[in-house]
């Protein structure tokens, strides 16, 4: 069986946690927490298992992968069925680059250990960390509100069924709500993010669902 190492609270894990849901891949949740003691990511055994220290690692036999969008395409590789892409390569390639906007633009500005270092070393209050954060949340989400295209009419982000992309989107719309971020400025997207809450692999993915959650 499958092994995500993961955090309760993470986009990247959250977003692997939905495609593993929408493929019924059955898998186990091994926490990993990040923050307790310094992060558990930093310690030997998960250095071991993952040198970039960062969740969330898959685990499949003495296969080893990291990298959310990398996970994505292992997946949809090794378990073809259902497949989580869009039919025509056009849709594809722009449902990727939605994707990679979310995880290499705007997630990273909301990591744990970039805004730790915003407050030490460089001295950033709460309040300061607060208002970078927003600014570049509200700038992303502009744009993705833009790149699903002027004419978009399908029920989700890149089509009528789930895709990637709304792995991708739900995780960083709770990230946008988490932190404060004007999500009037995206209204299609709140209103796909909406409708994919309802689903069941994405009601099971939720951050207040998994075995570490601190609610």
């Amino acid at each position: 069986m499958l092994e995500l190492h993961a955090y309760w609270r993470s986009s990247a894990s959250y977003r692997v946690r939905c495609a593993l849901n929408l493929k019924q891949v059955l898998h186990t949740i091994v926490p990993v927490n990040i923050v307790r003691d310094g992060g558990e990511q930093h310690g030997a055994a998960y250095r071991a298992l993952n040198p970039q220290r960062l969740v969330p690692t898959l685990v499949e036999g003495h296969f080893v992968l990291s990298q959310s969008l990398v996970i994505f395409q292992y997946l949809e590789e090794r378990y073809p069925e259902p497949s989580l892409l869009p039919a025509d390569s056009t849709t594809r390639l722009r449902m990727w680059s939605f994707c990679q906007y979310i995880a290499s633009e705007m997630q990273p500005m909301q990591n744990t250990r970039v805004l730790k270092y915003l407050g030490d070393p460089l001295g950033l209050g709460d309040e300061g960390k607060s208002i970078w954060l927003k600014h570049w949340l509200d700038e992303g989400f502009i744009a993705l509100e833009a790149m699903l295209g002027a004419d978009h009419a399908t029920r989700y982000s890149f089509g009528d069924r789930p895709s990637f992309a709304d792995c991708c989107l739900v995780p960083q719309l709770f990230a946008g709500e988490r932190f404060g971020a004007d999500l009037s400025v995206c209204p299609r997207l709140v209103a796909i993010a909406t409708r994919l809450r309802t689903l069941p692999a994405f009601e099971a993915a939720h951050p207040a669902r998994q075995p570490d959650a601190q609610i």
